[in-house]
């Protein structure tokens, strides 16, 4: 099975969503714990919240397995993302919820980690940085939006119910500032939904290892409490009616990263920040 799909653009807009996947390879599958077979710490429908993204012009880049088998968006040598919080690893062996992902004995040793990132982990980053790099030399600029959902409420990682929409740019590393400053002005011309930049979620490894605004690349990270758009628990069913209130600002968001993205395309590139 493909690991990735890829959706080639025409714009200088990349949409990553490394957590979608729910495919699991039966010798993996068959070693999980009754918790974790039900994937749920995966970021449902996301794929399909922007389904939109693609006709509009951008790139999407989309994986098709499980953070389960690998997380895409922790580095490879796995590091933790925020050094003294609790983090969850490359190859993860617990839930959100702290319950194991692998039957007693069954967790992956050092080879098999380094495998799973040889087979699944580096063809999607082959892939987006491939992507990355021929967009910024078509267009002399690429913005990169890495697309996440998480639950509302997730004790392990923060207190009480997380921001409806949670912005990132590695504290302002990974990305202008007036392209942050864009993106929160989108975000409060609504009074439905709430929203953060740097906050609980500053981004992960994609965000901070592939953003590089002096050169021309600028990467981001939305995470979107699942609330929003669907049934937190299971069968984690897609919610329409709830999920249509909320896509037409993610769509304002991508017309936002679009058009200050082909506007500095066409002044060769240039961000003030």
């Amino acid at each position: 099975m493909e690991t990735f799909r890829f959706h080639p653009g025409t714009t200088p807009l990349v949409v990553s969503i490394p957590h979608c996947g729910t495919h699991v390879p039966e010798a993996i599958a068959n070693r999980l714990s009754p918790a974790a077979r039900a994937l749920p710490d995966t970021d449902w429908h996301v794929d399909r919240l922007y389904d939109f993204a693609a006709g509009m012009g951008a790139s999407v880049l989309s994986a098709t397995h499980s953070r389960y088998v690998v997380d895409l968006n922790r580095p490879p040598e796995n590091r933790p993302l925020y050094p003294g919080a609790d983090n969850t690893e490359l190859c993860p062996t617990t839930t959100f919820a702290r319950e194991p992902v692998y039957r007693p004995g069954a967790a992956p040793e050092a080879d098999e980690i380094a495998e799973r990132v040889a087979r699944y982990w580096r063809p999607y980053h082959t892939r987006l940085a491939e992507a990355l790099a021929a967009i910024e030399a078509r267009h002399g600029i690429v913005v990169l939006f890495d697309a996440h959902s998480i639950r509302s409420e997730v004790p392990r990682f923060f207190q009480g119910r997380l921001p409806d929409l949670n912005l990132g740019t590695a504290g302002g590393a990974s990305a202008a500032p007036t392209l942050a400053e864009t993106l929160v002005a989108v975000c409060r011309n609504t009074s439905v939904f709430s929203h953060v930049l740097n906050g609980r979620f500053i981004g992960g490894y994609i965000t901070r290892a592939y953003g590089r605004p002096d050169d021309g690349v600028h990467a981001l990270q939305l995470e979107q409490a699942q609330i929003t758009y669907m049934l937190e628990d299971p069968p984690y069913r897609y919610l329409p009616a709830r999920a249509d209130r909320v896509r037409p600002l993610l769509r304002a968001l991508i017309e936002a990263m679009l058009g200050w993205a082909e506007g500095r395309a066409r002044t060769g590139g240039v961000a003030p920040t």
